[in-house]
Order: structure tokens, then C-alpha cells, then sequence
């Protein structure tokens, strides 16, 4: 018999009720969202009509997920806007690149000191380095952060961090997967992936008069319908070409951002991200089995997970200072795009698919989870973590120096 309809409204209780809890206790929603989805699940029982385990609707949810990511960055671009992600190019680029290289080259020492193959380092490595671009879109809305000097430096790591990902598949694959990769094959789909972002980014911006005429809809209806048509046809045509579908979710908020219609489309997407974007963090914890989290699993995603911390820090310090941020701004860039998720379990998931170590498989679920829970909380005490920090190592602000001989001359 099909119950779908019946085992979506039991999960879509269980968050809320999941959410109500939070609100209760005053905590970040996303972990308390991931963790009664990891309560139920194939693991869990049915009692009467009430099934827990959710097997017949999963893939449903799944999907819901999906979508849920894509109305997450969506709105996150919308609230950001391409003239101010051009302007800081290169610093992202910069920032980017020290925030991979610092992140990548400790999960693959990481890997090797714990005794993996290489395939499986090279999969730890990549598992360790990627961020949870939904998570950190929910923390920065949730703490309308996304106005902050920082933002746009986190947004362009995430969007570096998918080139990078693009590239780094394509390899793993051939080596995990045993398909043929070739070094042109590797260029051409970073090729392909930082190409298209640009030519979104570019024609989006000398397109902002047309928009403007084509968003001119009084009907409510065909509004919406031109507006998610736009959101679904980029997000699903960047993922043809092997660009991450919540990038493309991303780029579209970014173009629509510049038009004078940004106001209305965020009144409209609002209710859709906040009620798909609850789900894709139910669907994640659905995606863990917490009977498989023990052994030595449990050590090595702990040593991971301070690594983690320590890489994203430095990295955020670093990145933040070679765009001239403060220590407090750059501090905030390491410690918000700490958390991972949806990235580090797709690779885990490719492992298990080239009959790599068992081991990778609980140890990217407990590694993601702990990272999940700790990386909202410690975006919300930030400004805490910092000045606990600064205590101890005493950052200094180069801007602050320049600035006070000009304080003393007018007070002289």
C-alpha cells in the first residue's frame, strides 16, 4: 500500500518538532535537524502505522533535499550581488587558493601518518577539505551575517572550493573508479567549470536591463513560475557539466541580485527555503547510520576534526588578511565555513563504490556530524572563540596602525 504522503507528514513533525527544541533551548536548528533524522531511518522501528524507518519515502526526501540546497544558496546570492564578488576577484582567488592548499595538505598528511593507502588518503584528503556550502548558507541567513565584509570572501571560497572539486573528482575517479584520466581531460573540466561560473557571472550583468524588462509580471503566478524555472534550468544544466547544482542555484541568486526586483523575489523564495532547507538536513541525517559510528572510527574522525579546526583558522586568518579584513572578520571566515556535509559524504560514497577500506564510510559520517554540530555554534560565538584566542596569540590589526597617526596629528 502507498503511505508516501503519510511518511512525509510523520518526518515533516518530527522536524518540526526537532525545531521547536531548538528554538526552546536557544541552539542552532541545523544540528538538531540532522540528528533526529539519524534517530529514524532504516535503523529504527515502526509502531502500527508509524514507520520510522522511512524506506518507502527516502529517495522522495531525498530529492526535497536537493531542492532545499538550491532555494539555501539561492537566497544566500540574492542577498550578496555580483559587483561585489568581482571587485574582490582576486583576493578571493588568493584566499581560496591558501584555504585549499593549507585544508588539503593536512587531511593528506592526515591520511598517510594513519596508516591509509594512498587512494584512501586521497579520498580523506578531499573528504577533510570541502566545506557544507548548505550549512554555511543557513548559519550566515539564520545570523544576517550575509552584509558582513567577510561574506564575500566566505562565498568565494565556496565557490573556488567547487572548482577545486571539480577537478579533484575527476581524478579520484579515474584512480578510485578505474576509469581513464587523463591530465587534459583534468584541465578541460576545470576549464569547463570555472568558465561557465564566469559567463553566468559576466552575462548576468550586462543582462540586468533585459531582466529587469522580463521580471515586470504583476501576475504572482507567472512570477514564480519565471523565477524558479531560472533557478531549476541553470542548477540542473550546471550539473551536466559536472559544476556542483547548488553553484548554480548560487550564480542565478547572484545575477537576480543586481536586478530591481531583488526585494520581491527574496519575499518570494523566503517560506520555500526555510521549509526545503529544513528537510535537506533531515535527509542528511537520514544518510547516517549511527550503529556503524564506533571502533576506531570514533579516534580518527576526532584527530580529523582538530585538524580541521586548526587548518580552517589559520586558513581564515591568513585569507582574511590578504584581503586586508580584520583579525576578528578573518577569524569569522575560518570558523563559518568549518562544518562539512554534503561534499565529504559524496566522496566518502565514492570510495565505497571503488571497494576502498570500509573504514572510510563511518568515519566521514562521524567526522561530518561532529563538524555539522560544532561548525553553526561555533559561527554563532565567534566573536567568543576570538577573543579567547586573542588573548593568547594577541593578533594585531595592521589597518588599526595606519590609522592612528592621523587620530594623534588631530587631537595634537
Amino acid at each position: 500500500m502507498d503511505h508516501l504522503i503519510f511518511e512525509v507528514g510523520l518526518a515533516l513533525v518530527l522536524i518540526a518538532a526537532a525545531g521547536l527544541l531548538s528554538a526552546k533551548l536557544r541552539f542552532s536548528v541545523v544540528p538538531f535537524y540532522i540528528l533526529i533524522g539519524m534517530a529514524v531511518g532504516p535503523h529504527a522501528m515502526k509502531i502500527w502505522h508509524l514507520d520510522f524507518r522511512f524506506i518507502e519515502s527516502q529517495p522522495f526526501i531525498d530529492f526535497m533535499g536537493r531542492i532545499g540546497i538550491l532555494f539555501l544558496l539561492f537566497y544566500l546570492g540574492l542577498e550578496f550581488s555580483v559587483g561585489r564578488l568581482v571587485k574582490s576577484g582576486r583576493s578571493i582567488a588568493v584566499g581560496g587558493s591558501i584555504y585549499i592548499g593549507i585544508n588539503f595538505t593536512l587531511g593528506l598528511i592526515f591520511g598517510f601518518v594513519s596508516g591509509f593507502p594512498v587512494a584512501e588518503a586521497l579520498v580523506i584528503a578531499g573528504i577533510t577539505t570541502i566545506s557544507s556550502s548548505a550549512i554555511v548558507a543557513k548559519v550566515l541567513v539564520d545570523l544576517k551575517r550575509t552584509a558582513n565584509p567577510e561574506t564575500e570572501m566566505i562565498l568565494g571560497i565556496i565557490m573556488f572550493e567547487d572548482v577545486f572539486l571539480a577537478v579533484y573528482i575527476s581524478i579520484l575517479s579515474g584512480l578510485v573508479l578505474s576509469d581513464s584520466s587523463s591530465v587534459g581531460g583534468v584541465i578541460m573540466s576545470a576549464l569547463i567549470a570555472l568558465g561557465f561560473m564566469l559567463i553566468v557571472i559576466i552575462l548576468g550583468r550586462k543582462a540586468t536591463p533585459l531582466l529587469n524588462k522580463v521580471l515586470k509580471i504583476r501576475s504572482n503566478e507567472l512570477f514564480s513560475l519565471v523565477v524558479f524555472g531560472a533557478l531549476f534550468l541553470v542548477a540542473g544544466f550546471s550539473e551536466t557539466i559536472h559544476v556542483a547544482e547548488a553553484i548554480g542555484a548560487l550564480l542565478v541568486g547572484l545575477v537576480l541580485a543586481e536586478t530591481e526586483h531583488a526585494k520581491r523575489i527574496e519575499h518570494l523564495i523566503l517560506p520555500f527555503r526555510d521549509f526545503f532547507g529544513a528537510i535537506f538536513f533531515f535527509s542528511f541525517g537520514l544518510s547516517i547510520d549511527p550503529l556503524s559510528l564506533g571502533g576506531d572510527a570514533v579516534w580518527l574522525a576526532l584527530i580529523a576534526v582538530a585538524l580541521t579546526l586548526f587548518g580552517n583558522f589559520l586558513a581564515g586568518m591568513l585569507a582574511g588578511r590578504s584581503a586586508g579584513l580584520s583579525p576578528k572578520a578573518s577569524a569569522n571566515i575560518g570558523l563559518t565555513i568549518v562544518s562539512r556535509g554534503e561534499f565529504s559524504i559524496i566522496l566518502a560514497n565514492m570510495g565505497k563504490a571503488g571497494g576502498l577500506m570500509a573504514m572510510i564510510q563511518p568515519f566521514a559520517a562521524l567526522y561530518v556530524l561532529i563538524l555539522a554540530i560544532l561548525g553553526p555554534l561555533l559561527t554563532k560565538e565567534s566573536k567568543h572563540v576570538f577573543r579567547i584566542l586573542d588573548k593568547i596569540f594577541k593578533f594585531k590589526d595592521t589597518r588599526k596602525k595606519k590609522e592612528e597617526p592621523k587620530v594623534l596629528q588631530k587631537e595634537g
